[in-house]
């Protein structure tokens, strides 16, 4: 039973961090950075854990996530402020995160 209790921990892990990162994308669409960050948790849901066809919904205090993994529906949920804080400071000290395109 520990190992499956990690393994979704770690799977509860992952999507937090893409969905945090997600936020500030959308929020942000011309950040390189972000938009490589979410791309590697992305990668990550769907190599490492298996995770398919994410949805993401909210109301005014929680983001709510559907997932597919395997053959199961799951959903989770997190409170706004949490997943907000990264987009926040961001918002607050804006000369701190410059973008800096890709060059090509």
């Amino acid at each position: 039973m520990t190992g499956v209790f990690k393994d979704m921990r770690s799977v509860q892990d992952c999507i937090y961090n893409w969905l945090t990162i997600k936020v500030v994308c959308d929020a942000r669409p011309d950040d390189t950075a972000a938009g490589e960050t979410r791309d590697h948790f992305e990668e990550m849901l769907a190599s490492e854990y298996k995770v398919t066809n994410i949805v993401t919904t909210t109301d005014d205090d929680f983001y709510y996530v559907s997932y597919e993994q395997g053959e199961e529906s799951k959903k989770t949920r997190f409170p706004r402020e949490l997943i907000e804080v990264m987009l926040n400071q961001i918002n607050q000290e804006p000369e701190k995160y410059v973008n800096y395109p890709m060059e090509e």
